[in-house]
């Protein structure tokens, strides 16, 4: 694969990640009542969902930011792995499988964006201290 392909793919995955995240800080910051709704219905506090809703939006813009903050960008990648991942785990505990079906999308898009992420910016060792 090329590097305009994998370019291609990667800047996909990432504005369908940035657009499904966005709207989802969006709307927990804005006490949307689905939303609300669902989370309050998994067990979740009130402030945790601000939380929630603040770190998607700040995510988000970091991963938009081209060919800057990579350590970051990996911080915010795993982010939003524990995000999909916790929200897998607490649908499928308390509303059932057919509700993991979006995380079960966002997550096979966050791997594909995340394994091109890393062909593009491939990760260099570095001591902090010598």
């Amino acid at each position: 694969m090329n590097t305009k392909t994998t370019k291609i793919i990667y800047w996909s995955g990432i504005i369908f990640m940035s657009l499904w995240f966005g709207a989802s800080g969006y709307f927990e910051l804005t006490k949307n009542p689905i939303v609300w709704g669902i989370t309050q219905q998994l067990g979740y506090p009130p402030h945790f969902i601000y939380l929630l809703g603040v770190f998607k939006l700040s995510g988000i813009m970091i991963l938009l930011i081209p060919n800057k903050l990579l350590r970051l960008k990996e911080w915010v990648f795993a982010g939003m792995f524990f995000d999909i991942v916790f929200a897998f785990f607490s649908k499928i505990s308390v509303i059932g499988f057919p509700a993991t079906i979006d995380a079960l999308l966002a997550f096979s898009i966050l791997t594909i964006a995340y394994i091109q992420f890393r062909k593009l910016y491939p990760f260099s060792y570095t001591l902090f201290f010598r």
